[in-house]
């Protein structure tokens, strides 16, 4: 069930609809709503919700034994068993394949005759977020952050709410547990808010980045052999700008559903395209997973208390490298990570990881050369990272160059997409001005009824269907 198909409307409502009437009764409220969320999450295929069932049951029972406990000993342990079964749960159903493909490839290397075939193994929807947000519960009562949740349907709650369960934002229970016990409120404000939010988050999916930027993607990297140089750069920025409509665009959605139902869930993104430095990229793109690999991997590992400068390094390219693995079992992926963990290596060897203002202090000129700098080496990693193969992206890293002997062909559908791309460019710099100024609730009503007409217009007008969305496969 996709947030932008019919379907979900018609489930969201009924939600919405039952979740206010028993909204004085909060264990009846708290029961539906997770019947809900395994009911959205079922809709998928039926059989996921074993695993989340068994991911839940897993870490409700421990980390309660983890803090009935005084013994160091037995409460690493236990740690221990929490962290071995989720991380078993994530490496069989995403990695089992990748892991076992690359050991054939190595040994068929070294002339052994291996012969892997791959498992039928699907992939669980979101399975990389609910088992990050559950361990992150564990670690946290680990550390005495948080008390153990003794009910269980509000545990299981806070692991499946279905607004963020298949692609996060990645909840931690020290923040989302203390909602659930708060009785929900929702004035005329809130929920024209939460509207505006849901609609910015369709108009972003649907009509930018499915219709206008979608096209040129696909064409650029699944057939590079047939675009021409200007081509392969309009399809890569276009990606660039695609990826980040699309997965802002479910954040967006899944905000303001959540704030409808009286939870507020983390931001996702901040104008990551504006971003100053490549540390600075990081504290504005998904925004929950580079918090949950600095405080559960990288502080874990030394982080920035290592003895020597080479612990540091090693520390942030190990990180990064398992963050780019944790979007998907491909050396695209991991090589996507490297990438960004050596430009914060490099970053931190010349001393370049400054706060906006240092640079502001310099003049506007450095400040923008700057941004300009830290977004096209972003753009860059953008290749590897949608490249399904390597002769593909070494065919289109011919067709950048300018190596290939496709004809330019400009088209209207490729202009305009040039101008989203462009537009989509300066919106980033107007929203460091605009995005503490709640401008459109301040508009007149008959001004924001017209804006809503006009989004439901384009809405309906560039819908292609209902695409999934590109994180649900991570």
């Amino acid at each position: 069930m996709l947030f932008n198909s019919p379907e979900y409307l018609l489930f969201f409502l009924g939600v919405f609809a039952l979740s206010w009437f028993v909204r004085r009764w909060a264990s009846l409220r708290i029961w539906l709503l997770l019947l809900a969320s395994y009911y959205f999450y079922a809709s998928n295929n039926h059989w996921l919700i074993v695993l989340i069932l068994i991911s839940t049951q897993i870490d409700f029972v421990v980390a309660k034994a983890i803090e009935d406990s005084d013994d160091p000993a037995r409460r690493k342990r236990l740690l221990i068993v929490s962290l071995a079964a989720n991380l078993s749960l994530l490496g069989f159903f995403k990695y089992f394949n990748f892991f076992v493909a690359s050991g054939a490839a190595v040994a068929e290397a070294l002339g052994a005759e291996v012969g892997f075939e791959p498992w039928r193994i699907a992939l669980p929807v979101g399975v990389s977020f609910y088992t990050f947000q559950s361990m992150s519960y564990t670690l946290d009562v680990y550390q005495r952050q948080l008390p153990a949740e003794r009910t269980w349907s509000r545990f299981a709650f806070y692991v499946a709410f279905f607004p963020q369960l298949v692609a996060g934002p990645i909840m931690r229970a020290r923040e989302f547990m203390p909602q659930i016990g708060q009785p929900p409120r929702l004035d005329l404000e809130r929920f024209e808010r939460s509207l505006a939010l849901i609609g910015r988050g369709l108009l972003k999916k649907i009509v930018l980045a499915d219709y206008f930027l979608a096209p040129f993607v696909d064409l650029a990297f699944d057939h590079p052999e047939q675009v021409s140089t200007l081509g392969a750069w309009v399809g890569l920025y276009a990606f660039t700008f695609q990826i980040y409509f699309d997965f802002s665009g479910y954040t967006d959605i899944a905000i303001g559903c959540s704030r409808l139902l009286g939870f507020e869930l983390p931001d996702n993104f901040n104008l990551p395209y504006v971003a100053v430095s490549f540390s600075d990229f990081w504290q504005r793109w998904h925004i929950s997973l580079s918090s949950w690999l600095r405080d559960y991997l990288y502080i874990p590992l030394g982080g920035n208390r290592t003895k020597t400068s080479a612990g540091v390094y090693r520390n942030l390219m190990l990180t990064m490298l398992l963050g780019g693995l944790w979007h998907g079992a491909a050396w695209h992926f991991v090589i996507w990570g490297g990438l960004h963990g050596l430009y914060l290596a490099l970053e931190r060897w010349f001393g370049a990881a400054r706060h906006p203002a240092d640079f502001a202090a310099r003049g506007a000129l450095a400040l923008a050369l700057r941004r300009f700098v830290v977004f096209q080496a972003v753009v860059l990693t953008w290749l590897v990272f949608r490249a399904q193969d390597t002769a593909l992206l070494w065919q289109l890293t011919r067709a950048l160059a300018g190596a290939n002997e496709a004809p330019l062909v400009l088209s209207g559908g490729m202009l305009m997409c040039v101008a989203v791309i462009l537009g989509s460019y300066l919106m980033q710099f107007a929203g460091l001005r605009m995005q503490r100024a709640e401008l459109f609730v301040r508009l007149p009503l008959a001004v924001r009824g017209l804006c809503y007409a006009g989004l439901a217009f384009l809405v309906l007008t560039f819908n292609k269907g209902a695409q999934p969305f590109i994180y649900f496969q991570f």
